[in-house]
């Protein structure tokens, strides 16, 4: 059964470093510490449960939350090209249920449209676009829309 909301968000932002390489990044470019700290402040200031501290991933890093007690993973990453952010939306599955291919599964609705609110509502974002996993992972960009439930 296809996903009914859009799980892909890119957006551009000039309130967070991409110039800066710090000690601590895993590879160069590695951006998006900061990008995660503020979702999870942002998420926690709306009632939900965030990590205190992201993770890194080869290419950006990601923040566990929670949304209606059902824990997501939001992975960040910079793109320089376009000079646009990139936030998948995935489910904290853990070791096994990652290597089961389990994160894409049983993504909340709630946790798409806390993230959505959180973009759309920030004066530091814009050009938020949403898309579908499927269409990004293809490089189907074009179909992206403004908010993450329109067909």
């Amino acid at each position: 059964m296809p996903a009914t909301f859009r799980t892909v968000a890119t957006f551009k932002s000039s309130a967070f470093n991409t110039s800066e390489h710090r000690e601590y990044f895993i590879n160069p470019g590695c951006f998006g510490d900061d990008v995660a700290r503020w979702f999870a402040q942002q998420l926690r200031s709306k009632g939900h449960q965030a990590a205190d501290e992201p993770g890194q991933e080869d290419f950006g890093w990601y923040l566990i939350f929670k949304v209606a007690n059902v824990s997501h993973c939001l992975v960040v990453g910079y793109r320089p090209d376009d000079a646009a952010w990139i936030g998948w939306l995935e489910r904290d599955r853990g070791l096994v249920g990652s290597l089961l291919r389990r994160r894409s599964r049983d993504i909340q609705p709630a946790a798409v449209v806390a993230i959505h609110e959180i973009l759309s509502g920030s004066p530091q974002i814009r050009d938020v676009k949403w898309h579908f996993a499927h269409d990004f992972d293809h490089g189907r960009e074009d179909l992206a829309k403004p908010d993450p439930s329109l067909p």
